[in-house]
């Protein structure tokens, strides 16, 4: 009796060993994360790339004087109006001017007496000379004082502010700007991966809110020589015409250039992770071994419910697209249908 008790108690051991392990095999089982895949290829993808800015003028130039303490004797234009290079803007207080140019004329007559006096022996050469200098400087300060006191536009343009009136002292502000509106420009941030592609003289098509129904071209003026270190973008300023006047400064404008058609991996939106707290992108890669690696993307252009990958991943690569928030970078996974 006491054998059978002993042996009932050892295959109960064995029965309980075995169950244990089953039940740990199951649980591991479970653990190992389930998730979805999907491989990706190489896709035509056609590079119209689109950015936002705002026009503004070709130039902007601001009329002043650079003697504070002038008055305005008067202002020839008001806000609105045309203007031609080199027009008469405004005129300043001439007292200054006057006296100037009085100086003059009495150093050309003081001049005209000593070439006398030098060619009859009575000055000498350095004397002849210093008063010659005296003079020269005398009217370049004239042409100075000429230029601040006769405002004239630089350029062709329209008067699009006006800060004083009549007889104001100006205290060294600026008393109107001139802008010039044709042609216009606009500046755009582009991505650093297509600055080889971006040259002077490359069309663009721009579309503005103010007319939806029209598209304007535009060419490149300016490529600027450095990469923003932080958006990874350089700015490029593009020229459009503007004969007709219809466009303004500070309108919101949508500049298109076409670069082509190139050979892009696309992949699933749901695959693409954005990190917490930074602009950077990332996928899973199931590796050969069933591991996974998180894997950061360079985005190209959104195609729907897909991303055109720029660099990151290659084609063939399969990538999560259901799962990821049960595993981490380095993780065994499950695939599932």
């Amino acid at each position: 009796m006491k054998k059978i008790s002993v042996l009932a108690f050892s295959i109960a051991l064995m029965l309980t060993g075995c169950n244990s392990g089953g039940q740990q095999a199951v649980t591991e089982e479970v653990q190992v994360p389930q998730v979805k895949v999907q491989t990706v290829y190489l896709q035509s993808v056609e590079q119209e790339q689109i950015y936002t800015g705002s026009i503004a003028p070709f130039s902007r130039n601001m009329i002043s004087s650079y003697q504070a303490t002038m008055r305005i004797d008067k202002i020839m234009v008001e806000v609105g109006d045309y203007v031609t290079a080199g027009q008469l803007l405004v005129r300043m207080e001439e007292t200054n001017y006057l006296q100037a140019k009085m100086q003059i004329e009495n150093l050309k007559v003081d001049l005209g007496r000593v070439e006398a006096l030098y060619q009859s022996g009575g000055v000498s050469k350095q004397q002849l000379d210093q008063l010659k200098v005296q003079l020269g400087v005398a009217q370049e300060s004239l042409d100075n004082l000429e230029k601040n006191t006769f405002l004239r536009s630089p350029v062709n343009g329209t008067v699009t502010m006006r800060n004083f009136d009549n007889g104001d002292l100006t205290g060294g502000q600026p008393i109107l700007q001139v802008q010039q509106l044709n042609p216009l420009k606009v500046s755009i941030n582009v991505q650093e991966v297509y600055y080889p592609l971006v040259k002077t003289q490359m069309t663009a098509s721009i579309r503005l809110e103010s007319y939806p129904n029209e598209v304007f071209e535009g060419k490149v003026r300016l490529v600027y020589p450095t990469i923003d270190p932080i958006t990874h973008t350089f700015t490029t300023e593009i020229v459009v015409n503007n004969r007709e006047m219809k466009i303004r400064p500070g309108m919101f404008a949508r500049v298109a250039f076409n670069f082509g058609s190139v050979e892009h991996v696309v992949v699933p939106d749901v695959a693409v992770i954005k990190q917490s707290g930074i602009n950077d992108r990332f996928v899973y890669v199931l590796n050969d071994d069933n591991t996974v690696t998180y894997t950061k993307v360079t985005l190209g252009q959104r195609l729907g419910n897909r991303y055109e990958i720029l660099s990151g991943i290659n084609d063939g690569d399969r990538v999560v697209t259901a799962g990821m928030n049960r595993i981490v970078d380095g993780s065994t996974v499950a695939v599932i249908p």
